[in-house]
């Protein structure tokens, strides 16, 4: 699963690294389902990381984004599970062709923009591969002794990964329901179960992401906080051309319509981090110090994106004339 997120919120994950790790142990947990255990071969605790992080795998096609789905409270190994796509960009079959107990791996990270809020009580809904971001964070609402239900859909009770061990740990707290037998969720039966100081978070399928913003959304709900596979439709959008004043040197760099911000600003000879390029993954975040923001990125909330203090500089543009950002 590529990490897609919605919520943009501070934590407690240490900067991102760029690592030489080792798979140590690969399980398939479904038929389209593998997990890989990932440790150092020198045995150095890695990096903290909080639930709802995920890393770059950095393939020999490109970086893929996948949610950490272990436990962050061990720091000798981090796991990630990856859905077979047939129709997907060739990470995930990379994955499962080409990856096996013993291939070494680079990967940068952790990265978290999905990040788990205090509340009284949480509400999760994971639909397929989905599930891999909400584990830790059931894990540590567990731990606090916060209340919480997950919903979890897909598409037959053989395609969901992790169902026996949440059931069997979690109990009445863990709703199956997988399609073949029930349907689709019942998102405003769930929405209206919701606690009035509970939130909100669903990890799945832009059809399943879409249907829950806009239920909350008809009944004066809290945005939930979402994690998006793909980025979001944002229907037709026209470029225009637009300048880049960079803070740091007062250079002003001309992005072309057709040319993204990141794009104008290395051949300007301004190498700022990327990895998705479709506005993601969080890595090319920018902060905007004047003028107006045309966000097209599927993390920040619309809270956020009123803001108008950061940018993902890979797919968002300006509205106006210039932008001053933080380079």
């Amino acid at each position: 699963m590529t990490a897609m997120l919605t919520g943009h919120i501070p934590t407690t994950t240490a900067p991102e690294q760029t690592l030489h790790l080792q798979v140590a142990a690969r399980e398939s947990l479904t038929p389209e389902v593998v997990l890989l255990t990932l440790e150092r071969a020198d045995g150095v605790p890695l990096p903290h990381w909080s639930p709802g992080a995920h890393v770059d795998l950095m393939l020999d096609i490109g970086p893929r984004q996948y949610s950490l789905c272990g436990d962050p409270t061990d720091p000798t190994r981090w796991q990630v599970a990856v859905l077979r796509e047939p129709d997907g960009r060739g990470g995930s079959a990379y994955v499962h062709e080409q990856v096996h107990e013993g291939t070494e791996i680079t990967v940068q990270g952790p990265r978290n923009h999905f990040a788990l809020v205090e509340a009284p009580h949480y509400t999760f809904i994971a639909g397929g591969i989905g599930i891999t971001p909400l584990l830790p964070m059931i894990a540590q609402a567990t731990r606090t002794g916060t209340p919480w239900r997950l919903f979890y859909g897909g598409r037959c009770l053989e395609s969901m990964a992790f169902h026996d061990q949440l059931t069997s740990r979690y109990d009445e707290q863990v709703v199956l329901h997988p399609q073949d037998e029930h349907g689709v969720l019942d998102l405003p039966g769930i929405v209206e179960s919701v606690p009035a100081d509970g939130v909100v978070y669903c990890c799945g399928p832009e059809g399943l992401l879409g249907a829950l913003e806009r239920t909350c959304s008809d009944r004066s709900m809290p945005t939930p906080h979402v994690e998006r596979f793909a980025p979001k439709d944002l229907g037709d959008t026209e470029d225009v051309e637009f300048e880049v004043e960079l803070a740091e040197t007062g250079d002003i760099v001309n992005v072309p319509a057709g040319c993204s911000v990141l794009e104008a600003l290395r051949q300007h000879g301004v190498d700022v981090p990327s990895s998705c390029q479709e506005g993601t993954c969080g890595t090319c975040e920018t902060g905007v110090l004047a003028g107006t923001v045309e966000h097209r990125d599927s993390l920040l909330t619309p809270q956020e994106q009123e803001a108008m203090d950061t940018m993902f500089i890979c797919v968002s543009r300006s509205r106006g004339e210039r932008l001053r950002l933080e380079l």
